[in-house]
């Protein structure tokens, strides 16, 4: 079996199958991984999430802030934007099915026989392994109840979960897990979250600022962490245990695969719209 792990694809479901293609991907005996955001920006997030729901076990993925968006926007909740490019999606005959899968997926997924973690955005620093099992354990409880959108994603926008409170309860806890597991680039010296750099760590002229993964963690230590949500990363980060996956192709970059057992990233360049 290979493990194949695909940074942010956001609608760009041609460039996913071409980078398969490159593979020769088996859903019978491989698995493919995506570090979420499935949907959005891209021009076909609808066939993407038909792909990802028709692989059955043989895919994995967790749920970016795209994904969450597009929970929002389906329930009514916010309006979609043209740069959201999910208008196809929301009118399919199948939107209903799509999101109850979709809300089916995690926030972390673990591969304990390769100590490695999988999250949208990161891993907060002070958290341990428990304490992550645990936080995303619980919004994923919440959104499979039938009362998702008014009790969790109707309160999830916001930016005053910034810091992490062992104490806080309901929403509030909820909040923090999201915004970290989703959101989450840089810190302030005091743990506190940024929302508003998205500079690679070079470009970014706060000095009290700094990438979430440069902090102490004893996680960073013992497991490998894959994520994705910062394309202005173009995938360059400095320690081999980081997995860096979004290269931003739906900004006319490139699609990133990374293959766990030969540790070998392939791409796919961004194919010209026809």
């Amino acid at each position: 079996m290979a493990h194949y792990f695909v940074g942010d694809i956001q609608g760009c479901f041609a460039e996913l199958q071409k980078l398969l293609e490159k593979v020769d991907f088996n859903p019978s005996r491989d698995e493919l991984w995506a570090v979420g955001d499935l949907v959005a920006r891209g021009p076909d997030s609808l066939a993407t999430l038909r792909f990802f729901q028709s692989l059955g076990d043989s895919a994995k993925t967790v749920l970016g802030n795209h994904d969450l968006h597009l929970m929002a926007i389906h329930g009514k909740l916010k309006r979609d934007k043209p740069s959201d490019n999910l208008k196809t999606l929301l009118n399919a005959d199948d939107i209903t099915g799509l999101i109850d899968w979709l809300r089916q997926q995690p926030l972390m997924r673990e591969l304990p026989e390769h100590q490695l973690i999988m999250t949208h955005a990161g891993v907060p620093p002070q958290w341990s392994l428990e304490t992550l099992r645990q936080e995303s354990a619980l919004v994923s409880h919440a959104l499979k109840q039938d009362d998702y959108l008014e009790a969790l994603i109707s309160q999830m926008y916001t930016d005053t979960a910034e810091r992490w409170e062992p104490t806080a309860s309901g929403i509030t806890r909820l909040r923090f897990c999201i915004n970290a597991l989703t959101r989450m680039r840089y810190l302030y010296v005091d743990g506190h979250l940024d929302f508003d750099c998205k500079q690679p760590p070079q470009n970014c002229t706060d000095p009290q600022l700094r990438p979430w993964y440069e902090y102490t963690s004893p996680l960073r230590q013992s497991h490998t962490l894959v994520f994705g949500h910062w394309a202005a990363l173009m995938g360059n980060v400095s320690d081999s245990k980081l997995k860096a996956l979004d290269t931003g192709c739906c900004w006319g970059e490139h699609l990133t695969l990374w293959h766990l057992e030969k540790d070998q990233k392939i791409t796919q360049k961004r194919l010209k719209k026809s």
